[in-house]
């Protein structure tokens, strides 16, 4: 199964993407639909909050794997922060890091 569909750069579709990415994968554990929320919530406010570009979500899921990718026009590399306890942002990476089995960056 596949699922693909794209957001626009604005608050609104933080929520709309988690919905879209739990909606395909309406039948998964409670707790693996709680990571994916998770997962793409962080994933798609970094688009909205550095590219200010529309982004591209796909879920695609086989009999043993999950793989849901997000995708901008953003000419950056994602890269894992450690920020101090004071800073307000900077987790994402790591929220996925912990949360998926593996995760990257394909250019």
């Amino acid at each position: 199964m596949r699922r693909m569909r794209t957001f626009p750069a604005i608050p609104q579709s933080v929520h709309a993407a988690r919905r879209f990415a739990t909606g395909a994968l309406a039948d998964s554990p409670g707790a693996t639909l709680e990571a994916v929320e998770l997962m793409v919530s962080e994933l798609a406010t970094n688009c909205i909050r550095h590219e200010r570009s529309s982004f591209h979500i796909a879920v695609l899921r086989t009999a043993h794997q999950i793989r849901v990718e997000v995708t901008d026009s953003g000419a950056g590399t994602p890269t894992m922060r450690s920020p101090g306890p004071d800073e307000p942002s900077g987790r994402g990476l790591q929220i996925v890091d912990m949360l998926s089995q593996d995760w990257g960056v394909e250019p």
